[in-house]
């Protein structure tokens, strides 16, 4: 996505907020974009308090001016704003690029509705284009990825399944945990999928967002779409 049609589908998402709100805050260069564009109407009196869900997005909050709690002190929020790698037409997603997806997750769990930010390249019939995140315990990694190599080949999916940044220098969540990048192809049920990754004991979450998103904020070169499900 360029930065221009990044930054139109975070001003149509910034319509979604309401003043105050308790906003969970997004991940991603498309979320930068969004966030920039709240710290401008902050300043302009709009009063919001935001949860981050990565180190990198508070630090911008802050640079910014975007007041910020924990989601200790705000358990319960109002809307998320966030982007995606995929999105399908039921709207369920894969996220995780950007390594954040298990704070992703829970703060928007923890949401009352979920509007997705992407460009029309994201869309999908059938998620799995893109490499679906799973992040692991260090501890007993081997294991946990031949576990997760049986669990998804019992479901009719093989593919190569990369640790994110290498053996030598892995990269590392801010919960501390590592990502195992797997080219599974077209997920046909990735709620079966779902269920088997979480049986595996080593991962700690996947990048599977099913059921989460209330609306997907679609941006394209002749202008922007809204889809929106009954969530």
């Amino acid at each position: 996505m360029s930065r221009d049609l990044k930054i139109a589908a975070a001003r149509e998402a910034l319509g979604f907020v309401e003043d105050g709100m308790k906003l969970g805050i997004g991940t991603g260069s498309t979320a930068d974009e969004f966030i920039r564009l709240l710290a401008e109407k902050i300043k302009d009196g709009l009063n919001i308090v935001g949860v981050p869900t990565s180190e990198r997005t508070a630090s911008l909050c802050d640079e910014l001016g975007v007041p910020l709690a924990t989601l200790e002190e705000m358990p319960q929020l109002d809307l998320t704003v966030d982007g995606a790698d995929e999105v399908d037409r039921k709207l369920d997603l894969i996220k995780g690029g950007g390594g954040a997806l298990l704070r992703e997750k829970i703060v928007a769990a923890a949401s009352q509705r979920m509007v997705v930010i992407a460009d029309s390249s994201k869309m999908v019939d059938v998620l799995g284009a893109f490499p679906l995140p799973i992040e692991v315990n260090r501890f007993g990694l081997t294991a946990t990825r031949i576990a997760v190599e049986r669990a998804s080949g019992a479901l009719g999916l093989a593919g190569e399944i990369r640790l994110r940044g290498g053996e030598d220098s892995p990269f590392v969540t801010d919960g501390g945990h590592l990502i195992l990048d797997a080219s599974f192809g077209r997920i046909r049920d990735a709620s079966a999928l779902s269920t088997a990754l979480l049986g595996v004991p080593g991962v700690v979450q996947h990048g599977l967002f099913i059921g989460m998103a209330s609306a997907v904020v679609i941006a394209r070169p002749a202008g922007i779409e809204v889809k929106s499900s009954n969530r």
